[in-house]
């Protein structure tokens, strides 16, 4: 590793070159012949071969110019993106339903409304989300009850039940579905998926550059094998918060309560693109001290919410938050004992402790956040709270840590990497390994301890540059030079 840290720069740009071929050559062979339900241990080994040599990526990109540094990012970022096109989804059934909803609301019902299995809506089937007979042998699809003797079934999860998407994302379906041609099956979501995974590069890049920060600290999303794999060839509508919450922080950071505003406004659009965003609301107020400061982004956040979420309740007879009640029970986060949910916590402490816990350490997480962040970086305490909130809630879903990934190329803190990468271990091994809460400490309790080591190595870093400054920093930069107290107060 030191070796690829003390390269020339010449010799470092041919090295990060030939690294990305070939992260882009075996994220390919990912895709193409990744199968998650018959060789789950196989399709896991070529990922973490893709990790591994994302690290050296990475370790080789220290030492190239800064000249160079924007194109080779973005070349980068479009070899590694594209590998996600070249296959159908292969570990996740998520856009089938994405693609359903679109289809529903181009035929003027409210995706809230009906279940995919309602015979109301039988006359929008069609062969490629509804096989019918020897079609319906594959594991991947679930029983319709049938109207006739034919044997139904489609590739949408959960027919029975209502959509959970909110409503920012139910209006990216309907665009998709109406400028997609017809026999497109699931080619439209994801190439929209890669755009907008290519949006989110391009502005970290503008966001860096804007504050004069490191652009290698792009790829750590432009470059990391979870974006081809579960934001383009799964198409997961994360991608879509993930972009509207980089570029809501990155107005969030700014002074003018016009630009915070506009911030509070992009946070409130994550928001109503998969809930989840919500998280770096605490991060959005680090150093807040002003009370019109905090509201110029939570008011905005909040009626962007409502307003968005308005059409669908006058238009709907359902509920608009549909399967999300069943969702949570279903996943175990109502009841700790159910699954693997808080499986650290629940290591140390009785089931039903956990919940209140969690909520406890990432209250405090928050308003240690709020209280001593950085308003400049809200990123910084963006990341930390999400980060430890994956951390203890232990979520099964790889593609849940999209936004995690970006905040980590904002921030430039590389070990919450291993959270995003536990979560990929859990949801392609468990399945199979039947171990699943073993797996879930094994694999997160790891990751945690790569933070928390982490932490010590650069806390100790910290106060030796502040005693030498000729020191350079953690992340292997000139440290920035010593002000008096009272420039640092300013």
């Amino acid at each position: 590793m030191n070796a690829l840290t003390a390269l020339a720069p010449r010799t470092a740009l041919v090295t990060t070159a030939v690294a990305v071929a070939a992260l882009t050559a075996v994220l390919a062979l990912t895709v193409v012949y990744g199968d998650y339900f018959g060789d789950a241990v196989g399709l896991f080994g070529r990922y973490a071969v893709c990790w591994v040599l994302f690290g050296v990526a990475l370790l080789a990109l220290r030492r190239v110019a800064p000249r160079r540094l924007a194109w080779l990012i973005v070349a980068g970022a479009v070899a590694v993106t594209v590998t996600g096109l070249l296959g159908p989804p292969r570990t996740s059934t998520d856009s089938y339903r994405y693609a359903w909803d679109g289809r529903v609301q181009s035929a003027g019902a409210s995706p809230y409304d009906h279940a995919p299995q309602d015979p109301a809506l039988a006359a929008l089937r069609d062969p490629w989300l509804f096989p019918t007979g020897a079609a319906c042998g594959g594991p991947d699809l679930a029983p319709v009850p049938p109207a006739d003797g034919t044997r139904h079934c489609t590739r949408i999860n959960r027919p029975a039940v209502h959509t959970i998407y909110p409503p920012v994302a139910e209006v990216y379906f309907l665009a998709v579905d109406r400028l997609s041609p017809a026999g497109a099956r699931h080619k439209p979501l994801q190439t929209g998926a890669a755009l907008v995974s290519l949006g989110v590069t391009g502005t970290l890049l503008l966001i860096l550059r804007r504050r004069g920060d490191d652009l290698r600290k792009a790829a750590y999303w432009a470059w990391c094998p979870a974006v081809p794999l579960e934001a383009v060839n799964n198409a997961h509508i994360d991608v879509l918060g993930v972009l509207l919450a980089v570029a809501g922080l990155g107005l969030v950071a700014s002074r003018a309560l016009p630009r915070r505003a506009a911030g509070g406004v992009l946070i409130g659009a994550a928001i109503a693109t998969k809930l989840m965003p919500a998280v770096v609301l605490p991060g959005a107020l680090s150093g807040v001290r002003r009370a019109r400061d905090a509201a110029a982004v939570l008011l905005p956040a909040a009626a962007f919410v409502v307003l968005t979420y308005l059409p669908y309740v006058l238009l709907s007879h359902g509920s608009v938050f549909g399967y999300l009640g069943g969702y949570v029970e279903e996943e175990g986060y109502d009841d700790p004992s159910a699954g693997s949910r808080y499986s650290l916590l629940r290591l140390v402490l009785p089931d039903s402790w956990a919940f209140p816990v969690l909520v406890a350490v990432v209250a405090a997480v928050s308003v240690h956040v709020m209280r001593r962040g950085d308003p400049r970086r809200p990123w910084s305490g963006a990341l930390l709270v999400t980060g430890w909130s994956f951390v203890l809630l232990t979520p099964g879903y790889s593609w849940y840590a999209l936004l995690l990934i970006a905040l980590v190329a904002l921030d430039g803190r590389w070990e919450w990497l291993g959270v995003p990468l536990a979560g990929a271990a859990v949801y392609v091994l468990a399945p199979t390994l039947h171990f699943q809460p073993s797996l879930s400490n094994i694999a997160y309790g790891t990751a945690a301890a790569l933070v928390l080591v982490m932490s010590r190595v650069r806390r100790r870093a910290a106060a030796d540059t502040f005693e030498d400054p000729a020191t350079p920093s953690p992340e292997g930069h000139p440290p920035p030079p010593r002000t008096s107290r009272s420039n640092e107060a300013r």
